[in-house]
């Protein structure tokens, strides 16, 4: 069926990004695979041609306009170019770090940190997850020690998206190490703050033009103006509220990707010959796509009306939960599959469907893990 989500600006702001990721992103991608970062530079080509900060205040240098199908747009372009990795630092940076900036942030902080996110001056990353802990993000260690107008920051951090890259971090931390939920705050660190350090640009298994590193905190002094929130104790809620965005984000990607890993494999058995034919054209070949296909088009027709209830506020946590479960388990299925179809060829890097498999596996992990989307569901469903 026909998606009925964009309207003829969205599709112009697609045809804008697609020669972005045509000149800058996608003939660098394997390089950047290589090196395993993405340069500075790619986040101020984006900021000067309008593909940061779409939804931040024209005051601030944004585009103003708070409609998520624009940042639909961007992930889907990345998916179908086969530069999921390459674009994912620009997808943190819109869909996941600026929200906070924008909800939270205070009128000083606006001033002080959006005219350079929106420039891509500044780099963004949120900083939650500690060795050890997974999931449990209320088991925190990673603490702040109130002196004066400054915290006293001492902790570590890891799996961290643009690690290496980023001028401002939001970081979870707990003001109250009494408390569990209600002891934590976030606080915005940056570059160059004295005990702030990098730790490695960790070596993954996919999504190799992501910088994810670790970080460690040693007696870092952030002042109290960095704090997120007017009072110390809501950064729990904060998470809690802002995860259901991160999370459709990352279904967009999860569906965008196996639809570019269907139209790959099917020029591939369109072309390639066994036993004399296409390979497209044996039964086999013809139901499994036919199931792919028919799995997409559904998951594309659910993700489209959470973006619109996103739009409008009344995107729940569970309705981003089952969004980010299926689309990302059905990622897996579909790359998995479409590699088969390959044969040989698919095991082979050259081919993009070989980087998008490697690439999948993480999707059903960050952003909270397929068994925590079940536990979300099934609590709302009385269980």
């Amino acid at each position: 069926m026909k998606r009925t989500l964009y309207e003829s600006d969205h599709e112009a702001f697609r045809e804008s990004f697609r020669k972005f990721v045509e000149v800058e992103i996608a003939p660098h991608d394997e390089q950047w695979n290589r090196d395993s970062i993405v340069p500075r530079e790619v986040f101020a080509k984006a900021g000067k041609n309008g593909f940061l900060g779409m939804d931040v205040p024209e005051e601030y240098g944004g585009g103003g306009v708070k409609d998520f199908r624009f940042n639909a747009v961007i992930i889907e372009e990345l998916m179908r170019a086969g530069c999921g990795g390459s674009g994912l630092g620009l997808t943190l940076h819109n869909d996941i770090c600026m929200p906070y900036f924008l909800t939270y942030a205070n009128e000083e902080q606006k001033k002080r940190w959006l005219p350079g996110i929106v420039s891509g001056d500044l780099i963004t990353a949120i900083a939650m997850t500690e060795p050890g802990i997974g999931s449990d993000l209320a088991s925190m260690s990673t603490t702040a020690r109130r002196e004066g107008d400054h915290y006293v920051v001492n902790g570590a951090k890891t799996f961290i998206t643009n690690g290496i890259n980023a001028d401002v971090v939001i970081t979870a931390v707990k003001t109250d190490p009494t408390q569990k939920h209600k002891g934590m705050s976030l606080l915005v660190l940056e570059r160059g703050m004295e005990g702030f350090e990098r730790g490695r640009n960790l070596d993954k298994l996919g999504q190799h033009a992501q910088d994810t590193a670790e970080l460690s905190f040693t007696d870092v002094r952030v002042p109290v103006a960095n704090r997120l929130g007017e009072s110390e104790g809501q950064g729990f809620t904060q998470l809690v509220t802002k995860l259901p965005q991160e999370r459709l984000s990352i279904a967009v990607a999860g569906v965008a990707a196996a639809e570019a890993a269907l139209t790959w494999t099917l020029e591939y058995v369109k072309e390639r010959k066994a036993f004399g034919q296409p390979i497209g054209s044996f039964q086999n070949s013809k139901f499994v796509l036919a199931e792919i296909a028919t799995e997409i088009d559904l998951a594309w027709h659910y993700v489209d009306d959470c973006i619109r209830a996103l739009n409008a506020d009344e995107l729940t946590a569970v309705d981003a939960s089952k969004a980010k479960y299926w689309c990302t388990e059905l990622q897996g299925r579909v790359v998995d599959r479409c590699l088969q179809l390959h044969g040989g060829y698919g095991y082979m890097n050259e081919y993009p469907i070989a980087k998008a498999y490697a690439d999948a596996r993480i999707t059903r992990i960050y952003g909270g893990t397929t068994e925590i989307m079940k536990e979300v569901i099934g609590r709302s469903l009385g269980l």
